[in-house]
């Protein structure tokens, strides 16, 4: 039986796409895209593809936007929650209740937020990388499921190493996803 899979994204897409491409091969439906931006493009990839989608715009009343998120996601019933791209961090009442992971452009726990390509370049790294792993209620701290390591080049620039992260992370996602899906429970069950 395929999984369920609902994805958020906040920007141009690039991995959600890579996932909506290999939903066939990973035996799943991604059932919706949720964006925070209704410019995202990432909302015309899921469009071209068929796919519903919602946006929940961040509110001055963050209690609010969290519980718009939550009803949100109860009532689509994934069996998982997949953020690629997502450029918000979720409630602890959101990731207590459900089954989500992220990606994160470096090799956690090294240069963890918003800014980790960047300190790794700041900080003369000479590699960093990807990271799939379970969100918790703090930032880029959940288990890790999955790394691999992207050498840095001494010409890399922040723009051209993120790109090259984004590579390995694309076929990363999509090889975690095809591993971890079948040892999921159906959120039906």
């Amino acid at each position: 039986m395929k999984k369920r899979i609902v994805i958020l994204a906040s920007g141009n897409g690039s991995l959600a796409q890579a996932i909506i491409d290999s939903s066939h091969s990973i035996n799943a439906d991604v059932v919706a895209v949720i964006s925070d931006n209704p410019s995202a493009y990432v909302l015309e990839r899921a469009k071209k593809s068929n796919i519903p989608t919602q946006i929940i715009e961040m509110k001055a009343d963050r209690k609010a936007w969290d519980t718009d998120l939550i009803a949100l996601l109860r009532m689509i019933k994934a069996d998982l929650v997949v953020s690629a791209g997502f450029m918000r961090i979720l409630s602890p009442e959101c990731v207590n209740e459900f089954q989500i992971i992220n990606s994160h452009p470096a090799l956690l726990p090294q240069y963890p937020g918003a800014h980790a390509v960047r300190d790794a370049l700041k900080d003369g790294a000479t590699a960093t990388g990807t990271t799939i792993h379970w969100v918790d209620a703090g930032v880029d701290t959940g288990e890790v499921i999955a790394q691999e390591s992207v050498e840095i080049s001494p010409t890399d620039t922040e723009k051209s190493l993120h790109e090259r992260i984004k590579i390995v992370e694309r076929r990363l996602y999509v090889e975690t996803l095809k591993k971890l899906l079948p040892t999921l429970e159906s959120a039906d069950a």
